[in-house]
């Protein structure tokens, strides 16, 4: 009994570190506890975390790193080989520390066992390689994981050494290299140029774990980048796409899912590669029988799934038809699941509505939006930004959007909320939500407006950060579009004119961009609302006059052209301020603002111009005569005649329009 307490005592988190950290332990006695601590965090998060909390990887690390001087001072026989134990030991506790953790990564980056772990691939006991490997190959399925300079030489030439050993572990971490580091164009040419993508390729008739790396370096370096993917499709790699085809297939289920990912990666980069529709419909139903994985193949399955049919309407058809939705669903229905599978779930659900009507009309009549208040409350950032990306994607419909399933409290109240998330990311997907729910019909905005909604959205036009400014002066613009006049001037009460003139001049182009957009449906209606957006001295009007003057993009002018051709519709005091702003000053010899823009190579730009002209010039307005008679002085008379040829359609139709209006003030032929 006596020996049983002792051995429960020695196996206590502090008594192991005690004797890790002891200069009087004996070495078996260390070598012992190296083993005792990682039998105990293997697969265990909260022993990783108890350990790391007692400072365990630093001893770790300076024990590994006391047996490699050890070992290399010479010696033989018992005392080499129980260095090298205690080097296999002390690489495998790290690597299970790095195992799945990223605050054990860190941990691990910092005591410095990087360097040390990299040793270990050269040393002489393939044991000790092999340990040395799988540490490094966990530590780089990490975010943390240092990233590697593949333009170096020597750099190079190590990970083509890893490619090229027998030891499977090895070549797994070279492969993990390629993986984690292999980002840009110039990294994935480089790689190709070095013949990494032969090595690959010969990897995918190894082991298991050989297939899985080899996929998943592939998809790195292949992705969008169109010079490696035909490469890869080159004869000098044989049959290579066929061998993936056919791993779709595989008994594993991670080679499938891989194996999906290598061929997604190849779709994506060209679309002339894997047009034959069988092998398309073959990954759906691949990727949906892999939802049904308990682990982490199901996690990360609906993540490829989403990069499959992201954009792309066929694909969408496809997954559709093969009832993807009412598995993603019937997932969503399980009592508890992690975190990341949800965000998957959630992210593949948005994906799919993105296009379709079909789709959006499938996931609210299984009633996918029971689910979203909890989803925008999750603890998870990752799950809060995608239930908010599935929202404003199933919103992308008229019919439902006036059907008001979307602007009620049990939505807008967490879905306002998390304007204030302490996560950039969440507070941009909210705000984008937010931007699709408000073109909601005018009966359910003020749901929005009650719930502080309106209040948070200024405030956010106001932030520091470029795209949470730019996507609230968006929502702000919607909330704007076909409402009534109260509620426009509620909306500009807790803006102000201030603030709005700040946002026409912004430093970001397309914070001007949406800010103009919004003036334009602020003064879409009455004379009275027009008035209330210009107020007493037309500050609104001045500082969009000057950003017309100054602006250079396309989609600025256009939508302050809008703004003016909308305020051009009013009453006749309304009309006049428009006119000095698109008209020089007398004796100017500045171009005009109304022939620049007719004369634009954008024929969008030069349909709203005109489209300010037809509302100047309205032959019920009783200052229009005077009106035609200084655009006719302009030179705008001959530009329009020039314009009723225009290659554009609608520039056509409208300029006819324009001229038709002033010919009946007089003769137009000058």
């Amino acid at each position: 009994m006596p020996t049983s307490a002792t051995s429960n005592h020695s196996s206590r988190p502090e008594d192991l570190i005690g004797c890790l950290n002891s200069a009087q332990a004996p070495c078996e006695a260390k070598l012992k506890a190296l083993r005792d601590l990682k039998n105990q965090i293997i697969g265990n998060r909260t022993k990783k975390l108890a350990f790391l909390k007692l400072g365990a990887v630093p001893s770790v690390v300076s024990i590994l790193s006391s047996a490699l001087a050890a070992a290399s001072q010479g010696g033989g026989g018992d005392n080499r080989e129980f260095h090298e134990h205690v080097l296999i030991q002390s690489a495998a506790a790290i690597g299970s520390f790095a195992c799945g953790l990223d605050a054990g990564v860190k941990a691990v980056l910092d005591a410095g066992a990087f360097p040390v772990l990299l040793t270990l691939i050269s040393h002489l006991n393939e044991k000790v390689v092999d340990a040395g490997a799988r540490s490094l190959k966990l530590i780089y399925q990490s975010k943390l994981a240092p990233k590697y300079d593949f333009l170096q030489a020597k750099n190079m030439e190590f990970l083509l050494s890893l490619l090229n050993s027998k030891n499977e572990n090895v070549t797994g971490l070279g492969a993990s290299i390629i993986t984690h580091s292999c980002q840009t164009t110039v990294e994935q040419q480089t790689l190709s140029e070095a013949g990494v993508i032969k090595r690959l390729v010969s990897l995918l008739g190894g082991s298991t774990n050989q297939k899985d790396a080899s996929l998943e370096s592939l998809a790195a370096m292949i992705k969008e980048n169109p010079e490696v993917a035909s490469k890869f499709m080159g004869p000098e790699n044989g049959r290579a796409l066929n061998v993936v085809i056919q791993l779709m297939k595989d008994k594993y289920t991670r080679t499938k899912l891989l194996a999906c990912m290598c061929l997604i990666s190849i779709r994506n980069t060209s679309t002339s590669y894997l047009q034959d529709s069988e092998i398309k419909n073959t990954m759906v139903i691949v990727l949906l029988e892999l939802l049904d994985d308990p682990g982490q193949v199901g996690d990360e399955t609906p993540f490829v799934l989403s990069s499959l049919i992201t954009e792309k309407e066929y694909m969408q058809k496809i997954a559709f038809d093969a009832n993807v939705i009412d598995k993603l669903c019937e997932h969503l229905n399980t009592d508890s699941f992690r975190a990341k599978r949800l965000q998957g779930i959630l992210l593949a659900l948005g994906d799919l509505c993105s296009k379709l009507e079909c789709c959006r009309d499938k996931v609210l009549d299984l009633q996918v939006l029971n689910f979203v208040p909890e989803a925008l409350a999750h603890d998870s950032a990752e799950v809060r930004a995608a239930a908010c990306i599935l929202l404003k994607n199933v919103s992308r419909s008229v019919k439902n959007l006036s059907a008001g399933h979307f602007m009620n409290e049990a939505i807008a109240v967490p879905l306002i909320e998390l304007l204030c998330d302490s996560t950039t990311s969440v507070q941009i997907a909210a705000l984008g939500a937010i931007s699709n729910v408000v073109v909601d019909f005018m009966a359910h905005k003020s749901v929005f407006t009650k719930c502080g909604g309106l209040k948070q959205l200024v405030q956010l036009s106001k932030s520091m950060e470029p795209a949470i400014r730019v996507s609230a002066v968006w929502a702000l613009k919607n909330l704007a579009f076909c409402v009534s006049n109260i509620c426009k001037e509620e909306i500009l009460l807790e803006l102000t004119l201030t603030t709005l003139t700040s946002l026409i001049s912004d430093p970001e182009t397309s914070v001007q961009e949406q800010a103009l957009a919004l003036i334009r449906n602020l003064v879409d209606g009455t004379p009275n609302s027009i008035d209330f957006v210009l107020g007493e001295h037309c500050t609104i009007l001045h500082a969009i006059g000057r950003q017309m003057r100054s602006a250079s993009k396309a989609e600025v002018l256009i939508q302050g052209m809008y703004a003016l051709s909308n305020m051009a519709s009013g009453n006749e005091l309304q009309k006049e301020a428009v006119m000095n702003q698109l008209l020089p000053q007398a004796g100017s010899d500045t171009e005009t603002l109304l022939v620049k823009f007719l004369q634009s190579i954008d024929s969008r730009l030069r349909t709203a111009t005109i489209w300010a002209l037809i509302n100047l010039t309205l032959p019920s307005s009783p200052g229009t005569c005077s009106r035609v008679t200084a655009l006719r002085s302009a030179g705008i008379v001959c530009q329009l005649k020039n314009m009723v040829n225009d290659p554009c359609p609608d520039v056509k139709l409208r300029a006819s329009m324009a001229l038709e209006q002033l010919m009946m003030f007089g003769d137009a032929s000058t």
